[in-house]
C-alpha cells in the first residue's frame, strides 16, 4: 500500500453523492449501484451471574469492598442488533435505529441501555467495523470485481493524531482507554488545532502518524469530508491483520504480532472508503454511522446478507439512516 496522490481517482465518489446532508445516505454512500447492504456494527452487553447490572449512582454508592467485588463479577460480551432487538422486545429491520432498538425514552442516554432482564447495553462503535468482521466482508468483495489486487483506501482525515499540524503534539486516538465512546470523542477533539493560541510564539509543526508529505499533500475532498487516499489492494483486508501492515497504523505500536514500544499491538483507524479500480462496489463506514454500507451487484449483497457471521440486511436506493429514521420501533 502506498499514499495516492492522484485524488482524481476518487473524483466519481464526489459525483454520485448529494452535496449536502440529507434525509438519505447519499450524502456519504454513492448512487447507481444496482444494491446497498447495511452491515451493523456489533454492540456488547455487560452481565453480572444472577444478578441486575447497577447502574453508576448505584455503583458510586457501594463501599470499596462492594464495589471491588461487583465489578469483578461483570461479564462484557459482544452482541448484535437481533440479539439486542430480543432483549427489548424490539424488532430488527433495514432501517432500526439503534436509540429505537433499545427504547431510549425522549431526553434519555442511548449510548448505555439497561434491558427488562437487567443487562446492560453499549452502542455499537461508530464508523468501525471490527477488524474480523470486514475481513469476512472483504472475502466477499474480491469475489465481485475484476480488480482484487487494485484498489483504493480512504482513512478520514478528521482522526486526532492521524495528520501532523501546527500546535501540540498529538497521538490521542492511539492512546485512548476505556470506554469506546469516550475514545471517539477524544478523537474529535484532539482533531481540532489551534496554531495561534499563543500569539507571541512561533507555531511549530508537529508530525502526526503520517509524514508531513502526507500530511498538507493532496487530499480526497467530499462533501462535508476529507479523506487521506491510499492505493491499497482490497484483498489485503480480507486479511483479519490488515491493521498491522497498513501505512497509517501508529509506528509505536505493534506490527504482526508483536507489540510495540508501549506494549500495544497494532492499532490503525478503519478506513472509511474501500473500493476496486472497476468500480464494481464500494463500502463506506461514515464516522457517524453505526453501520457500514456496501454497494454493489445484486449478486453481492445477497451473499453478504446470507453470510452467517455477518449481520447485514438490503437497504433500497435512498434508504434514510438518521436518528429518526425508524418508524417501526415507535
Amino acid at each position: 500500500m502506498r499514499w495516492e496522490d492522484d485524488v482524481e481517482v476518487g473524483s466519481w465518489i464526489r459525483e454520485r453523492l448529494d452535496p449536502q446532508f440529507g434525509p438519505s445516505m447519499h450524502s456519504v454512500v454513492p448512487r447507481g449501484f444496482d444494491a446497498y447492504a447495511r452491515i451493523f456494527h456489533p454492540a456488547s452487553v455487560r452481565s453480572v451471574p444472577g444478578g441486575v447490572v447497577p447502574t453508576n449512582d448505584e455503583l458510586g454508592a457501594l463501599s470499596d469492598d462492594d464495589y471491588d467485588r461487583v465489578v469483578a463479577s461483570f461479564r462484557d460480551e459482544d452482541i448484535n442488533w437481533a440479539g439486542t432487538a430480543a432483549a427489548f422486545g424490539t424488532v430488527l429491520h433495514p432501517l432500526a435505529q439503534w436509540n429505537r432498538i433499545v427504547r431510549t425514552p425522549e431526553g434519555e442516554d442511548w449510548r448505555r441501555r439497561h434491558s427488562p432482564d437487567g443487562r446492560e447495553f453499549s452502542a455499537p462503535i461508530e464508523g468501525d467495523l471490527p477488524h474480523g468482521i470486514l475481513a469476512h466482508v472483504a472475502e466477499h468483495l474480491v469475489a465481485h470485481t475484476r480488480t482484487p489486487d487494485d484498489g483504493y483506501a480512504g482513512v478520514w482525515a478528521g482522526w486526532g493524531g492521524l495528520l501532523g499540524g501546527y500546535g501540540s503534539p498529538s497521538h490521542v486516538f492511539l492512546t485512548a482507554a476505556g470506554d469506546p465512546g469516550e475514545a471517539h470523542a477524544a478523537m474529535l477533539a484532539e482533531s481540532i488545532h489551534d496554531p495561534f493560541n499563543n500569539p507571541y510564539q512561533k507555531a511549530l509543526w508537529h508530525d502526526g502518524i503520517l509524514p508531513r508529505e502526507i500530511s498538507e499533500g493532496a487530499h480526497l475532498e467530499l462533501p462535508q469530508r476529507e479523506h487521506v487516499l491510499f492505493a491499497a489492494p482490497p484483498r489485503a483486508f480480507a486479511d483479519p491483520d490488515w491493521v498491522a501492515f497498513v501505512p497509517w497504523r501508529d509506528p509505536s505500536t505493534g506490527s504482526g504480532t508483536a507489540l510495540g514500544e508501549r506494549g500495544l499491538p497494532p492499532i490503525a483507524q478503519h478506513p472509511s472508503l474501500i473500493w476496486p479500480s472497476d468500480r464494481a462496489w464500494i463500502l463506506v463506514s461514515e464516522i457517524d454511522f453505526d453501520s457500514t454500507i456496501v454497494a454493489g451487484s445484486a449478486a453481492l449483497i445477497a451473499a453478504l446478507c446470507a453470510e452467517e457471521c455477518i449481520e447485514a440486511l438490503p437497504i433500497p436506493e435512498e434508504a434514510a439512516l438518521h436518528w429518526d429514521a425508524d418508524r417501526v420501533n415507535r
